[in-house]
């Protein structure tokens, strides 16, 4: 069974960066569309980035142009990278992985619907 265990959040200032891992059991981070969520108390969850086989990326646009999406094949490992953290970034990050998707483009990526397997979560917090 596919599991997927995410690490690297904790509390930084505004402006500061964090960088997300998530490591699957059972599943190949370069092979399949993967995904990044946050869910902050009282919001609903919304899609962060996500990545396909080809390394296509896509973005919120709350987050674009400071969070990157990337994954390292030879680790088996998703990453997230945040910088220009804001308070408005707090939230629960989840991995989430995509078992039948190999090519995504589009808003569609972010749509969670679309994501079968998700991890614990781990919580980043930003101050002001």
């Amino acid at each position: 069974q596919v599991q997927l265990a995410e690490s690297g959040g904790g509390s930084v200032q505004s402006g500061g960066s964090l960088r997300l891992s998530c490591t699957p059991s059972g599943y190949t981070t370069s092979g399949h569309c993967m995904g990044w969520f946050r869910q902050a108390p009282g919001k609903e969850r919304e899609g962060v980035a996500a990545i396909d086989s080809e390394e296509r990326t896509v973005y919120s646009d709350s987050v674009n142009g400071r969070f990157t999406i990337s994954q390292d094949g030879a680790k088996n490992t998703l990453f997230l990278q945040m910088n220009n953290l804001k308070p408005e970034d707090t939230a629960m990050y989840f991995c989430a992985a995509d078992p039948i998707c190999q090519y995504c483009s589009g808003s569609w990526c972010l749509a969670e619907f679309k994501f079968e397997h998700w991890g614990q979560g781990t919580q980043v917090t930003v101050s002001a």
